[in-house]
């Protein structure tokens, strides 16, 4: 053997983990368990049923819908050994589309649909969004109708409450593509303009007010007198800088209607906010965001909307559908800010502690007894003094221990 290969061969690993993504050690896996359980259950009170799908798709999957630049900049893409481009899984509302499109004469319409797939984008790794994340995605396919809608962010609004959050400690803020569009056609603005107003709006929270004025004005150059319109109307959320005609239109009545049932179903936490558009070019109508109002962390959590027009890339005629994604990590950011974070507990209900080798056998008899009744045991064989023993079934958070000796073999008792 070289020289050179036996000092590769000596190189120490390193046991940091893949930048951006996460190890889960058993106190992360029950934080993550709970998170995922908790999403789970709260969709299924609503009627939602589980679906699932491979991590890894056909990279024109999203070529089509967001276009190849952004596949290639933005995700994990790669040439399989068949030269078949593959990419992991970005998002999940485009996989759920592709089912449906698949297999849309054999179901049963209106679809209650969710799942808690982990998903990849490769970007910069900050607070609140890493390259992977798990993330609960509730959609609702087949019906246009405005209780639809309500729905859906009525099981957002439920979600929350179900980790524990009070309706002081976030805020839905609600708006319509539709009621955009129309706004946009009443103006005269082209395509492009819209496109990359829509852009700048979507933005708008992360960039100086400054930057966002010029930006504005540059879009509008060729319309100065609309600067100021929009600056109140998008930039102060001030809908009297609209016409009437605008204030009456369908889209608008559409909104207040929404915010009106919510209210009514004691959701009092939403409000119109015209800064809402979402970054995915697929929404046609109703999108919200949902948003942690503490100052230490005074972010979107996560949004979601309507998508009418997704199936259209299969070759599919128009299904309505409407449907939100929830992101683990600001979630978990959320959860550690307003204190609602579980107290660990262990799949482990008894911690057996074995004082003498001898008692093996009546311990594994023990322990196999108990089993059999449902009851997880574990068996320290260790051979350490009781009191370390104890120490170990309490730093693994077993909440009940015995200790076996020759004393409790003869008696057929312990102590629990």
């Amino acid at each position: 053997m070289s020289k050179e290969s036996k000092g590769e061969r000596s190189k120490k690993l390193s046991s940091e983990s893949y930048k951006g993504v996460r190890d889960f050690y058993p106190d992360d896996k029950f934080l993550h368990n709970y998170i995922l359980e908790t999403m789970a259950q709260t969709a299924e009170r609503f009627g939602y049923v589980e679906y699932g799908a491979s991590i890894l798709e056909n990279s024109e999957l999203y070529e089509a819908k967001s276009g190849e630049e952004i596949v290639n900049e933005q995700t994990y893409t790669f040439t399989d050994r068949g030269d078949r481009r593959v990419t992991l899984r970005p998002e999940m509302t485009p996989t759920a589309a592709r089912m449906v499109a698949k297999k849309k004469r054999e179901l049963a319409f209106p679809l209650r649909w969710y799942s808690t797939p982990n998903l990849f984008r490769y970007e910069r790794p900050q607070r609140g969004r890493l390259r992977e994340h798990w993330q609960l995605n509730v959609d609702l396919f087949g019906t246009s109708s405005l209780e639809a809608d309500i729905e859906i962010i009525s099981v957002a609004h439920a979600v929350m409450e179900a980790f524990g959050a009070k309706e002081d400690m976030f805020a839905i803020h609600i708006n319509s593509r539709a009621f955009m569009d129309h706004v946009y056609d009443f103006y005269s603005l082209s395509e492009e303009e819209r496109y990359t107003l829509s852009k700048l709006i979507d933005r708008k929270n992360k960039i100086e007010k400054e930057r966002f004025v010029s930006d504005l004005q540059n879009i509008l150059k060729d319309k100065a007198d609309l600067h100021e319109v929009f600056l109140r109307f998008i930039g102060e959320n001030d809908f009297s800088a609209l016409p009437e005609h605008c204030l009456n239109h369908k889209t608008k009545r559409e909104l207040d209607k929404i915010l009106q049932d919510l209210e009514s179903n004691d959701i009092r936490n939403a409000k119109l906010d015209v800064s809402i558009v979402r970054g995915f070019d697929y929404y046609t109508d109703m999108v919200f965001e949902v948003f942690d109002t503490s100052p230490e962390n005074n972010r979107s959590l996560f949004g979601g909307g309507r998508y009418d027009d997704l199936l259209a890339i299969f070759g599919e005629d128009h299904l309505p559908a409407v449907g939100f994604g929830m992101g683990d990590v600001t979630l978990q950011d959320f959860l550690e800010t307003h204190d609602l974070l579980p107290t660990t507990t262990s799949p482990t209900d008894l911690y057996i502690c074995v004082l003498d080798k001898n008692v093996y056998s009546w311990a594994h008899t023990t322990a196999s007894r108990l089993r059999k009744e449902g009851i997880n045991v574990a068996i320290d064989y260790t051979n350490k003094k009781a009191g370390d023993q104890v120490k170990t079934a309490s730093k693994l958070f077993i909440p009940h221990i015995i200790c076996i000796g020759e004393d409790e073999v003869e008696n057929n008792t312990f102590t629990l």
